[in-house]
């Protein structure tokens, strides 16, 4: 029954991040008209005082090609609630990784985003998925690829379909003055609106916000905030990442919590699976996370 219980949750999460993108619950609407930013009190130049804040948000990003770490791992959808330990292995441009311990030394489960497909691995029942992003419904409508999900684990800036973001494109992102001294930072495309919350000071990300707006289903949207900022390699990241997904019927909240900031690369990037693992088709996942 517990090793029952560990998949089931496993099918949370694996769903949450297949099917949904998500919601804000502060209103990061813009304040204004005007794209500028507050500096003591004195308005600088819109496009100047824009380009260099941008300029400081983008010099956050953390320059190592990888990040490992232990994780405690908490779920909640409704009433409920199980947390996992597991471990998060992250190669830039490349790959991203969580795996979920059962009884704190099994693997239960694995979720792993490459550039080019998802691999979803429950090892308990020896059952896997793996399908490219434009077979999973929600990816294929609202753009989401692995560079945006790399911006949100590796807490950056990001625009759908870019891999870096240049000078050009971040004119393409406007400014507003926040409340205490934040900073909102937007960007705009076709059905999908990006919002992010950033310290004036330090051009730091504290949140990500996704909404997808589907007017015949209703909206859909993501919200990630970061919390407990150390240094790594010269840099701040941070050590808890706390994610709300939300549609018209369901919330699921997850919360990752690090307990510490490696860069190991001793660790083989691409999950090989033995033939005992038999191919797992989406409507099944999604079933199971349906009957939760």
């Amino acid at each position: 029954m517990k090793a029952l219980r560990y998949w089931k949750m496993t099918a949370v999460v694996v769903a949450a991040l297949l099917v949904t993108s998500c919601s804000t619950i502060r209103n990061l609407g813009k304040k204004s008209n005007k794209s500028q930013v507050e500096a003591s009190g004195t308005v600088l130049p819109d496009t100047l005082q824009k380009d260099a804040f941008l300029q400081k948000v983008t010099d956050n990003a953390q320059s190592t090609r990888f990040i490992t770490s232990k994780i405690k791992f908490s779920v909640e959808v409704g009433n409920r609630q199980m947390t996992l330990t597991g471990n998060l292995k992250m190669k830039r441009d490349d790959v991203i990784r969580l795996q979920l311990m059962a009884f704190g030394f099994v693997e239960a489960g694995r979720l792993e985003f490459t550039q080019d497909y998802v691999l979803i691995v429950d090892r308990i029942n020896k059952q896997y998925l793996k399908v490219p992003y434009a077979q999973l419904e929600f990816f294929r409508h609202s753009g989401v690829d692995f560079n945006m999900l790399q911006a949100l684990f590796w807490n950056e800036l990001f625009q759908p379909g870019k891999a870096r973001l240049t000078d050009k494109n971040l004119k393409k992102f406007t400014t507003d003055a926040g409340v205490d001294n934040d900073v909102i930072v937007s960007y705009e495309s076709d059905v999908l609106s990006y919002r992010w919350l950033t310290e004036r000071e330090t051009g730091r990300i504290k949140m990500a916000n996704v909404l997808y707006n589907n007017h015949l289903r209703g909206n859909y949207q993501l919200n990630w905030d970061y919390e407990e900022f150390k240094v790594s390699n010269r840099k701040m990241f941070p050590m808890k990442h706390k994610v709300a997904f939300s549609t018209p019927d369901r919330e699921v909240k997850l919360e990752m919590m690090l307990n510490y900031l490696g860069n190991d690369e001793d660790w083989e990037p691409r999950t090989t699976l033995s033939g005992k693992y038999r191919q797992m088709p989406v409507d099944e996942i999604l079933r199971r996370f349906m009957s939760l």
